[in-house]
This record gives C-alpha cells, sequence and structure tokens, in this order.
C-alpha cells in the first residue's frame, strides 16, 4: 500500500491542507483505473446490528468526510459502513482556523473544527450520486447560532431531509466544538431531544415506507451516574443505538506534548483507554436491550477487539486511520 510513502510528505502538511488536499486526489481516482492504488478486496464478514446487516464490522467514523464528497473512496479501501456528517441545517464555516492539530507522538489529534459544512442539502445531492454498497450512516447536528433551546429543530430538520437516503441517522449531542451542545446529554434536554427524534421517525417511516435506525452518539467525559441515566434514557425512548465516544476534552494522557494546550477534542490513542471503559459500563446497563457502536483510540487490531470485547457490535476509526493509512481497515477486518 501507498500510504507510507506519502504519509510523510503530508504530514509536513497543517493537518486541514492535508485533508483537503487527499480528498482532492481522492475525488481525482474515483472510478478510473487508479482507484486501484487504495482498493483492498476484503473477506466478507457480515453483522446484523440495529436490524441492518453491515458486509463487517469496521466503519469509518464522522468527522473525516463531513460533506459526503469521498464515499465511493472510501467504500474501495474495504469499510463496511461509512458515517458522514457532521451536518447542519445551514451551512456554516466553522471555527477559525487553525482548528486541527496533530499530536503525533502520542498518535493523537485535536480538532475545534466547529460543524464546518456546506448543509444538510448539499450532502443529500452528493449522496445521492454516490455509490456504495454498504451501510451508510448520516451524522446530524445543530448550527452553532441555534440557541440550544431550540436545537431539536435543527436535528429534526436534518432527520427531515436525510432520511430517504440514511442507512441510520447518528444523533451528534457530543462534539466539544459546538458551545453547549454537550449539554443535551443531560436531564430533561436529553428526554425532550429523544421524545422528540423518535416521533419524527415514527412519521418519517410512515411517509418513506421503511425504518432508518437512530443511534447516539455520546462523550467519553462522563461520570457513571451520568451514563447510567443516559442508557436509561436510551432504553426508555426506544432509541436503535448508541455511539461511544467523541472526543475528550481530557488532558492527562498528553500533558507537556506539543499543541496538547489547544482547545478543542483530543482524539486517538489517547483516548482509547477511556472510550472501552464507557462502552463497558454502557453494557453493562444496557444488558444487550440496544447495540454499541465503539469508537475512540482504534489504532490496532487488539484495540478493534478490545472494543469488541467490552460490548460494542461494530467499530469505527478515524485518527487511527490518519495515522495507519488503508492497511489498518485490512488488518481489522480480516481478523475481527
Amino acid at each position: 500500500m501507498f500510504y507510507p510513502i506519502v504519509r510523510p510528505a503530508l504530514f509536513k502538511l497543517d493537518p486541514e491542507r492535508a485533508h483537503e488536499l487527499t480528498f482532492q486526489q481522492l475525488r481525482l481516482i474515483s472510478g478510473t483505473p487508479f482507484e486501484g492504488l487504495i482498493r483492498q478486496n476484503l473477506p466478507a464478514r457480515p453483522v446484523t446490528c440495529m436490524g441492518l446487516t453491515f458486509k463487517n464490522a469496521l466503519g469509518l467514523a464522522a468527522g473525516l468526510d463531513k460533506n459526503a464528497e469521498c464515499i465511493h473512496a472510501f467504500g474501495a479501501m474495504g469499510f463496511g459502513f461509512i458515517e458522514v456528517g457532521t451536518v447542519t441545517p445551514r451551512p456554516q464555516a466553522g471555527n477559525d482556523k487553525p482548528r486541527m492539530f496533530r499530536l503525533v507522538e502520542a498518535e493523537g489529534i485535536i480538532n475545534r473544527m466547529g460543524f464546518n459544512n456546506l448543509g444538510v442539502d448539499h450532502l443529500v445531492e452528493n449522496v445521492k450520486k454516490a455509490r456504495f454498497n454498504g451501510i451508510l450512516g448520516i451524522n446530524i447536528g445543530k448550527n452553532k447560532d441555534t440557541p440550544v433551546e431550540q436545537g431539536k429543530e435543527d436535528y429534526l430538520t436534518c432527520m427531515e431531509k436525510v432520511y430517504a437516503h440514511a442507512g441510520y441517522i447518528a444523533v451528534n449531542i457530543s462534539s466539544p466544538n459546538t458551545p453547549g451542545l454537550r449539554t443535551l446529554q443531560y436531564g430533561e434536554a436529553l428526554d425532550d431531544l429523544l421524545a422528540s427524534i423518535k416521533l419524527k421517525q415514527k412519521e418519517l417511516e410512515k411517509r418513506h415506507l421503511k425504518y432508518v435506525p437512530v443511534a447516539v452518539k455520546i462523550a467519553p467525559d462522563l461520570s457513571e451516574e451520568e451514563l447510567i441515566q443516559i442508557a436509561d434514557s436510551l432504553v426508555r425512548h426506544q432509541i436503535d443505538g448508541v455511539i461511544a465516544t467523541n472526543t475528550t476534552l481530557d488532558r492527562s494522557l498528553v500533558s507537556g506534548l506539543k499543541h496538547s494546550e489547544e482547545a478543542g477534542g483530543l482524539s486517538g490513542r489517547p483516548v482509547q483507554t477511556r472510550s472501552t471503559e464507557v462502552i463497558r459500563r454502557l453494557s453493562a446497563e444496557l444488558q444487550g436491550r440496544l447495540p454499541i457502536i465503539g469508537v475512540g483510540g482504534i489504532d490496532s487490531l487488539v484495540a478493534a477487539r478490545e472494543k469488541i470485547t467490552a460490548g460494542a457490535s461494530l467499530v469505527q476509526i478515524y485518527s487511527g486511520f490518519i495515522y495507519k493509512g488503508p492497511s489498518l481497515i485490512k488488518d481489522i477486518v480480516t481478523h475481527l
């Protein structure tokens, strides 16, 4: 695989610039003979989860392909499912640059992107044109300038627009980079949001004559009591799955490293252990009543197996993929 050759050059660039350049190249080679440079023919390892059949248990986490621009290319690499977004009702530029930082020694990434995306209508048009025979998840959020107390309207607007085109919908209430967003994970605010989402799901099921599962993505920075309360809410409102976890605000494992004090969410190897702990605690509380999608610091086959052993039915990668490249997909899918 070519990635070990190009990675040193990419890592000399600003992370966001490297991302843009990579996506530009992926779009260029997609559907051409040069696609062979990234294509991996992997064994079928079907998994049933949320009533859907995934061709394998490994997915691409949200945040990498925010606007659904490279679905076909990532599918060619062997992902069993791809989660695009986070997308908001209206386009937004996100936070000021620079807003992404590599912590190379720790194989971590700090980002404070702020849901930069071209809006839900643009994403839907890209999804309509995409060619992918796996499950496509669409991750939805709220616009930064929408008051938190009105945030559920943004989620319902996105649900309305993506429902017909999604394999499942992921509700992101755990990004640390949109002010106040994480407050939706707690108490009455969470119950109100989940009740509204479930009502909308039932309405859209009748309209489109198909059931699209909904999963909620949570943060790693939750106490045991908060995790118990969230699990209870998810079960009571018959949510179809939970994605654990998003990025962390904890810097204890990267203290003293270059960029470690930058604001934003930390992903990659430093969040691996905490994410697995959350999955284990959630699994004990949920008792199989809804499945867990495990994400956070998966950088090897062993790390993926740890998430599965802790209680995850599916796993996703992002930062590990940035550091290891497509060979990580092959290692995990072949042996998981």
